[in-house]
């Protein structure tokens, strides 16, 4: 990337992985994807992040749709956020979020894999 070390959206990404943190530290390993959503969501909220859950983008091809995709979350309608529990990425999973990067043509995506000893997350760009 030009630019040299420029990172995209660094303090937005910073507020967000804080919140995962914020999240593994009070609810540990375990829970199901769906409750470290909503705990995620009351992270976003108490930081004041504006964000949308479950965004629904529409896959087409050739003007037909013939697939959809719902992003776990997307904040400041700027990166699309995945959670996953579990200790490794899968390539699944990787796939999935590149799949949402080219669909909705934004800049960053962050997958978030809370495991059995703590949070990971992988940022994955759309060049």
């Amino acid at each position: 990337m030009q630019g040299g070390n420029k990172i995209v959206y660094k303090e937005l990404s910073y507020e967000i992985i804080g919140v995962m943190f914020e999240t593994y530290n009070e609810l540990g390993y375990g829970h199901l994807e769906k409750v470290y959503c909503r705990a995620v969501e009351a992270g976003f909220k108490s930081r004041g992040l504006s964000y949308r859950k479950q965004v629904y983008y529409r896959i087409k091809y050739k003007g037909d749709i013939v697939g959809r995709n719902f992003l776990d979350f997307l904040v400041e309608g700027k990166i699309i956020i995945e959670i996953k529990r579990g200790d490794y990425y899968s390539k699944k999973n990787i796939e999935q979020i590149k799949s949402y990067l080219k669909v909705t043509n934004l800049k960053l995506a962050i997958l978030v894999n809370f495991t059995s000893t703590g949070v990971k997350f992988y940022r994955l760009l759309n060049l």
